[in-house]
């Protein structure tokens, strides 16, 4: 049976991979040339090619090692994406009022960790869950909550649950900052491994997916 394993694949590796978000449009081209276009997907799904990373016999056995754990395409894991983990602009350090979760009503306990996409007057909010640990930072209003008194963190779903008496008030911004990973899995069951000289190899391909 199928797991996600909450293990993070090697950042030196995940660090100079290739890869990015991934959507779905289905375009119909009218008899008159013009075109409609439509997508089934909500939400980009993500894909990555870890093969660039590998640099020595050490990084394959890391690799090989990582995916043997993982059984293949079975199980899933964490993936650091080196241009995307974090709710703040890159070079910038998280903040607990970078995003926008939501409003309080003073009876809702239970926010779910999201970051906004919005150049232009386009908006998408993409579901974060997988936070990594240690890292969220939360504001209400503005003012500073702490883990443990004021709220709790479910580092596996990205929910965060406001303790009672901690509930945020009707009209509220609730935010937060946080660093996360992508819930991926490896898109192949086999490593086509190649020793090209003394202490130097290579891996064909390690595709990665995100999974939802």
């Amino acid at each position: 049976m199928s797991a996600f394993h909450e293990i993070q694949f090697p950042i030196s590796i995940s660090f100079r991979s290739v890869g990015g978000p991934e959507r779905r449009t289905e375009i119909v081209t009218l008899e008159s040339g013009y075109e409609e276009r439509n997508t089934p997907w909500k939400h980009a799904r993500r894909r990555y090619d870890a093969a660039i990373g590998i640099r020595s016999l050490v990084d394959i056995e890391s690799v090989v090692s990582f995916f043997e754990a993982r059984s293949g395409r079975l199980h899933g894991f964490r993936w650091k994406d080196p241009v995307d983990h974090q709710s703040s602009a890159v070079g910038t350090p998280p903040s607990a009022t970078d995003q926008l979760l939501g409003l309080g009503d003073g009876v809702q306990t239970v926010f779910q960790l999201s970051k906004i996409y919005e150049p232009g007057t386009n908006k998408y909010i993409r579901i974060i869950t997988k936070p990594v640990t240690g890292s969220l930072q939360m504001a209400v209003a503005g003012s500073i909550k702490a883990e443990g008194t004021d709220f709790s963190i479910d580092n596996q779903t990205g929910q965060i649950t406001f303790l009672a008496g901690s509930e945020p008030g009707a009209g509220l911004a609730v935010t937060a900052g946080f660093q996360f990973d992508v819930p991926v899995r490896f898109d192949t069951d086999y490593l086509a491994i190649s020793v090209e000289a003394f202490q130097s190899g290579s891996i064909g391909s390690i595709p990665i997916m995100e999974i939802r």
